[in-house]
């Protein structure tokens, strides 16, 4: 069981995938996971029982490092949820990064 804590931390999690995803800079949570080499079920499963599932720490680093989601929002809750610009040129070349070794992965 997940403290009521990281049930919040969880549920702040997937509004920050969703706001990437609205924006369009991932597709959706199988962009996500495959990325990052997360089991797309496990994320499933954890949103829709985030109390009962267990949350990988690494899944805060990732959208916090990658896409500009703020540590301090996404863990206490406070501030803006975003605290580099998602759109920023250095986040537009990480994901131009990935899309390229996709492909490349995906051609071989």
């Amino acid at each position: 069981m997940n403290a009521p804590e990281t049930v919040s931390i969880i549920n702040r999690f997937f509004l920050a995938l969703d706001d990437l995803k609205a924006m369009g800079i991932i597709r959706g949570k199988k962009t996500f996971t495959d990325r990052y080499g997360i089991d797309r079920w496990n994320l499933n499963k954890l949103q829709k029982e985030p109390e009962k599932w267990p949350f990988d720490s690494a899944w805060i680093v990732y959208l916090c490092g990658d896409f500009g989601v703020s540590p301090k929002w996404l863990i206490l809750g406070v501030g803006k949820r975003f605290d580099r610009n998602p759109e920023s040129p250095d986040l537009k070349r990480v994901r131009r990064v990935y899309e390229v070794n996709k492909k490349v992965n995906n051609d071989n």
